[in-house]
């Protein structure tokens, strides 16, 4: 048994913001399974339509749900992104730094290498220092240990008057 298109229509509607009801809450209500339920917001989200998993604000929303947002505003101007933004409980802000993060992510090995190229340099510098730290310690104990060395032997040859 098949639901009709205009009763799906307004199921998926009530799981849009600002409502956002939940798959549960919609199932319970609308006396329709969860597993329905999940396969009509698959196939909108296929579609390329936003809907939401069922958090009430926009930072508990999906990756792929902010990318969603990111796509459908792409080409609004500000009137219109501001409109789409009520419609949605959203703000322009958040749709910018969304818009942000997704252009960032393309970057992200890039960033991520340089990041790990400096860190390189700063310990290869690091390690340069220390192992010149080490070669001074080791000259200057090795000049102790040769005068320790060289006062034994006059002491053996002079007799300091200590007896050892």
């Amino acid at each position: 048994m098949g639901y009709p298109r205009e009763r799906k229509e307004a199921v998926l509607k009530k799981m849009l913001p600002p409502t956002n009801r939940s798959i549960k809450e919609l199932a319970q209500e609308e006396g329709i399974s969860e597993g329905t339920l999940y396969n009509w917001r698959k196939a909108a989200r296929a579609e390329g339509r936003l809907l939401p998993d069922g958090e009430s604000t926009p930072q508990g929303w999906t990756s792929a749900d902010k990318f969603a947002a990111v796509v459908e505003t792409a080409a609004m101007n500000e009137a219109e992104l501001s409109v789409y933004c009520r419609q949605r409980g959203l703000y322009p802000e958040q749709i910018k730094a969304w818009r942000e993060a997704c252009e960032q992510a393309n970057d992200w090995d890039r960033s991520q290498n340089q990041h790990l190229k400096q860190i390189r340099r700063a310990d290869g510098q690091r390690i340069k220092d220390l192992e010149r730290d080490l070669q001074h310690k080791e000259k200057a104990l090795a000049e102790t240990a040769a005068l320790l060395v060289l006062r034994k032997k006059a002491r053996a040859i002079w007799g300091d008057g200590e007896d050892e």
